[in-house]
């Protein structure tokens, strides 16, 4: 190959012949023009408008503003600077081409050159404003990277390895990232506009004999080149501070081969670089272009031996066969990080060892009052369609699938409720409700709260083939006022315009305000017209226009029902309003309803996160996303760093949204707010009564249940073997079975086996394993043994089925986010954990008996299993169980209601139609709450039973007072004892393999079977 100059005098090249667009040409380009501005920038600009209204209502427009002109900024600055870059190069390359007659075969070539050569220089400019513009569209999507770097927060803490603040890894580090990964972009358009110019102009030949460069292409090009390589230089520098968070193969962050080789392997590419560039930049003055070819050459080579092969060699022959040891160090500093970024250190995290030393006393257990005087039976996941059925009202309302758990104070003492608002649900409008003026302007918004004692239910249930009793005691605060049982709370405007359910829908919108009567469903026999500051403005006719095009309808146009008092209420979701209110936050799955100052308010719990914490363990934020259908994993939204930072409170009448200051301390949130002032309130504004309804949020709980089960092992020895980590049970309520059989049978994608925990201890690395859910109770509080509002959990051995510890978070003022694990220590005999329990308690020969005969009448369900920590060490399962009648039809008509309640204590189970006949089955003895009588036409609302000396008989009913059950008679006793022997028998005969044994055993079984039933057994 020849490299050498082609600039030759400049000359005639041929007829220069212009090309102007015909009068048709340009109408069609202009039709074509007009089309993609009504397409594509039309409804852009309306978005705007629109999205700029409702921030307006919400008292929000510095976030919008601040968003907005961010990304204006960005768009523009990238778009500019990449255009001029492309112009710039185009354009040096055009005035230095030489004189070229082109050949045969080159006459589009040719054409080109004419064209630019008569005038249309704009030739030259369009394709890099178009490029230009498509690059501002993606730089801008980074506004919040930008916004962060300029408002940064030191932490006050550095990482292990270099030294520096963490906040220059998670403010700056992607901001110098971001800017670097466009420089080069500017760099590599620069040098294709450039040599694409040259070529088209002459100033690069291919095959030519005197030469392939041009003297000014040769120079352009090589200079550009230099630029790239020396920002890829930068790009090594930049790439050792990401191994603080890269992925390991036993933890995040830097290792032993990523700091002795990988790390001085990048020092030396730094190096080679610089010189590849100056080799580059020597083409300027040396015509040989093999200069900077054999420096390219020396930096693939090295990025191939230096960058890949020396790391790999150190990671097998220096690493694997000590990795105990060399990781050490590292596992250390992967410990102290994860502790400190997720809040799970001894310092923020109560370890209470040995616990439960020596084995439990049962008789010690009634002392702890608070925990057996509040066990839950009503379970929220199973519920819902009970609520649905019974408190719906009319089929244009509904409830959430899963109800919520929250706690009211009632004649002084915690009371936890299961609790659902009743919305306005708008894939249940059949016919004539879905007419445009019904479902925008009459079925507006939903009615009150509904709520039930989580610990009783109307009435005892006895079969599981009626529908009699094991119904929740409801209480129901809508625009009739109260209705059913005493209520805990009062509400003055009952009313829900927002909420998750009627959210659900995309682009669901409703007008208010309408002109003329009252014309909102209140009741059968009343209107209602809305009345507060909620919603956006619609009466006029730019803002009438703008909606109807953002939601496709004319009827918002030309409608007379709208007026100048007209709103229009939207994004209805409070999740989707805090998360647009506070972008930077990321929002807890589950929102739950509860009564503040007499309104109905949703609290959503925030969470500030990073994805780049050095040596911080990456793991998924909550549960991994599934698929409705089948359940499979879809993926996971992975961080290294939360804090529950924010309380957002989103009213269900006027949508307003009120963000509250939870952790003082927490840089990220410092960021933030230096970014956004005001508009995150100090935690000192929240009301007394908004604090008494705060609860721990659920996913961080599970988050660190997951890094709790390793990060409780503080020796790095331990740590790499696993031998001391725990791992979280797999979900035995029937949801959980569901979910897992799901998962089983649907088809395994091997890409979407997602293992959120690394590859040891925590929650397993399998698609159909679904931890168990954690829970809100109210029990005595592990300090002062006082009532209070908790999130807890437990641990099972490592891949083991034995109880290894309990985990509770307080909910509670007092003492808000304070966590406790108490982890049994070494005994020779394991206590036994959840699955094991569970599967005593079904093997048990009267819940055997009971399933086998209610499944021929009704469908079966197990709730969630509580798992209750007692005084005396030990633990106590509970677990309700659900009937829902078959009746032939689909079911429509019936829905689940508590039919018993199993139990496991001291290796005993406990079973009965209430807590305390379970209770005492396991003999413990403890008094049933009292409740008094139930006022005048109100249901009696406690299921929990005299004493055994005050009632006796069936359980019943007395007037005005909550139903009783007697504890076991002599009959019944006897009765169970001839139901097991002759259970031994059918169990003798089946191994024998007489058919005639067989026969007269299962005769006796029946005999038995009768015999109890007749008892008055369960």
């Amino acid at each position: 190959m020849r490299f050498g100059n082609t600039d030759q005098p400049r000359g005639p090249v041929g007829p220069r012949q212009g090309a102007p667009l015909t009068g048709r040409s340009k109408t069609i380009l202009g039709v074509v023009v007009a089309l993609l501005v009504l397409i594509q920038v039309v409804p852009r600009l309306n978005n705007t408008y629109t999205e700029f209204l409702w921030f307006g209502s919400l008292d929000a427009t510095q976030v919008f503003r601040t968003e907005i002109l961010t990304r204006i900024a960005l768009f523009f600055v990238v778009a500019i600077l990449v255009a001029a870059a492309m112009i710039g190069s185009a354009t040096i390359a055009y005035r230095k081409r030489p004189v070229l007659v082109r050949g045969p075969g080159q006459e589009a070539l040719a054409r080109y050159q004419n064209a630019v050569e008569s005038g249309s220089k704009w030739m030259l400019a369009v394709p890099p404003v178009l490029i230009g513009l498509l690059a501002g569209l993606f730089a801008q999507s980074e506004w919040q990277t930008v916004i962060a770097f300029f408002n940064s927060t030191p932490f006050g803490v550095t990482d292990p390895q270099f030294g520096m603040d963490i906040s220059f890894y998670a403010f700056q580090l992607g901001f110098w990232r971001f800017v670097l990964t466009w420089v080069m972009v500017l760099i590599v358009l620069a040098l294709l506009t450039g040599a694409l110019t040259h070529y088209v102009f002459g100033g690069i030949r291919i095959g030519a004999k005197d030469g392939v460069f041009s003297k000014a292409a040769r120079i352009q090009l090589a200079i550009l080149a230099g630029m790239f390589v020396l920002a890829k230089a930068v790009a090594y520098w930049f790439d050792r501070y990401e191994l603080m968070y890269s992925e390991g193969q036993t933890f995040t962050g830097a290792g032993y081969t990523d700091v002795n080789a990988v790390m001085p392997a990048k020092i030396f590419l730094f190096a080679v670089s610089i010189l590849c560039a100056i080799a580059f930049f020597a083409v300027v003055v040396f015509k040989d272009l093999r200069i900077p070819a054999i420096a390219t050459v020396l930096l693939i080579f090295s990025a191939g031996v230096v960058g890949s092969a020396y790391p790999l060699l150190v990671e097998q022959f220096s690493v694997n066969p000590n990795r105990a040891e060399k990781e050490r160090e590292y596992i250390e500093r992967n410990i102290a990080a994860t502790r400190d970024a997720f809040g799970v250190g001894p310092d923020k995290v109560n370890y209470e060892y040995d616990w439960g030393q020596p084995a439990a006393d049962p008789k010690e257990a009634s002392k702890t009052n608070a925990t057996l005087e509040n066990i839950r039976v009503l379970d929220p996941t199973v519920l819902s369609p009970t609520f649905t059925q019974q408190q719906q009202l009319r089929n244009f309302f509904g409830f959430p699938e899963e109800l919520s758990i929250d706690r009211y104070n009632v004649d002084g003492e915690m009371q936890d409720y299961v609790v659902g608002a009743r919305e306005i649900n708008p894939n249940t409008l059949r016919e004539n409700q879905q007419d445009w003026i019904n479902r925008r302007t009459v079925y507006t918004h939903g009615t009150g709260l509904v709520m039930a004692p989580a610990d009783r239910v109307n009435e005892l249930a006895d079969d599981a083939g009626s529908d009699s009793g094991g119904f929740p005691s409801y209480t129901s605060l809508d625009v009739t006022g109260r209705e059913g049982a005493s209520a805990p709370a009062e509400v003055e405007q009952p009313r829900i315009y927002y909420g998750p359910l009627v959210g659900s829908v995309d682009d669901d919108y409703a007008i208010v305000n309408a002109s003329g009567d009252p014309r909102e469903y209140d009741t059968d026999t009343e209107r209602y017209t809305y009345s507060g500051d909620g919603g956006v403005q619609i009466g006029g006719l730019l803002n009438r226009l703008a909606f109807s095009l953002r939601f496709t309808e004319r009827n918002i146009l030309f409608s007379d029902l709208i007026d100048g008092d007209s709103k229009v209420v939207f994004d209805r979701d409070p999740m989707e309003r805090v998360e647009k209110v506070a972008p930077w936050l990321t929002t807890d799955e589950k929102t739950y309803p509860t009564i503040v100052d007499g309104r109905v308010k949703w609290i959503v719990d925030g969470y500030t996160t990073l994805d780049s914490y050095p040596y911080g363990q990456r793991v998924a934020l909550g549960e991994p996303d599934r698929d409705p259908n089948t359940g499979a994993v879809l993926g996971t939204n992975e961080v290294s760093y939360a804090r529950n930072s924010v309380k957002a409170v989103v009213d269900a009448y006027d949508g307003s949204v009120d963000l509250y200051e939870m952790d003082e301390n927490d840089p990220v949130l410092k960021t933030w707010s230096k970014a956004f002032p005001g508009l995150v309130k100090p935690h000192s504004e929240m009301s007394e009564e908004l604090l008494d309804h705060v609860r721990y949020p659920e996913d961080l709980f599970n988050t660190q249940r997951q890094l709790i089960a390793k990060y409780h092992v503080s020796d790095p020895s331990q740590f790499f073997t696993n031998d001391a980590f725990w791992s979280i049970p797999a979900d035995l309520s029937s949801r959980g079975d569901q979910r897992a059989q799901q998962n089983a049978t649907a088809p395994q994608n091997p890409a979407s086996a997602t293992n959120t925990n690394g590859p040891t201890g925590g929650i397993e690395a399998t698609d159909d394993f679904v931890p168990q859910p954690s829970s809100y109770v109210v029990a005595a509080d592990p300090k002062t043994g006082k009532p209070s509002f908790q999130l807890q959990s437990v641990f099972r051995g490592f891949q083991r089925e034995i109880f290894a510890a309990h985990m509770t978070a307080s909910s509670d003022p007092s003492n808000y986010g304070e966590l406790t694990v108490r982890a049994q220590g070494p005994s020779p005999e394991p206590r036994v954990g959840p699955t094991q329990a569970q599967n005593s308690m079904l093997s048990a020969p009267r819940v055997a008996e009971d399933r086998r005969l209610w499944t021929q009448t009704a469908r079966i369900t197990e709730g969630n299993m509580l798992s209750l920590a007692l005084d005396d060490g030990s633990v106590m399962y509970v677990v309700p169980i659900y009937a829902q009648r078959n009746t032939g039809d689909g079911e429509e008509t019936s829905f689940p209601r508590l039919l018993r309640v199993m139990m496991f204590y001291d290796d005993q189970v406990g079973y009965g139609r209430s807590v305390y006949e379970a209770l005492q089955q396991v003999n413990i003895d403890s008094s049933p709450r009292e409740t008094g009588t139930a006022a005048d036409g109100e249901m009696p609302t406690d299921t929990e039973t005299r004493p055994a000396d005050e009632s006796s008989g069936d359980a019943g009913t007395s007037e005005g007072s909550a139903p009783t059950t007697p504890s076991p008679s002599a009959g019944q006793a006897g009765a169970v004892s001839q139901l097991e022997d002759a259970l031994k028998q059918v169990e003798d005969a089946q191994s024998g393999g007489d058919l005639g044994d067989l026969g007269k055993a299962l005769d006796a079984l029946q005999q038995a079977v009768d015999a109890y039933n007749a008892a008055g057994g369960n």
